[in-house]
């Protein structure tokens, strides 16, 4: 096993960590805006990790330049339907948590 497999298996399974506490955020939150940003944050920086252990066996740059693409359009497509789920959510009159 060389660094390089090394590397790229911390990367993976620290990616797989951030992904399973989005999804426990996901659960576990009181209401839907804390759920929202919890499932974001987490899983944009779940897949960023991945992607980067992925990148780091690529066989070329071409490879590495499309899992980019995928993590970014991923980013902005996760922003987007975050902003619409929560724009729809205060339309509806659903308030955010308060202790």
């Amino acid at each position: 096993m060389t660094p390089i497999d090394v590397l790229s298996a911390v990367l993976l399974i620290a990616g797989g960590i951030f992904f399973l506490a989005g999804t426990l955020g996901l659960l576990r939150f009181p209401d839907v805006y804390t759920r929202l940003h919890a499932l974001t944050k987490a899983d944009n920086a779940g897949l960023g990790l991945v992607v980067a252990g992925l990148a780091v066996q690529a066989q070329s740059w071409a490879a590495v330049g499309k899992l980019l693409l995928i993590w970014v359009l991923v980013l902005l497509a996760g922003a987007s339907i975050s902003h619409l789920i929560a724009s729809r959510a205060l339309q509806r009159g659903i308030q955010p948590w308060r202790r």
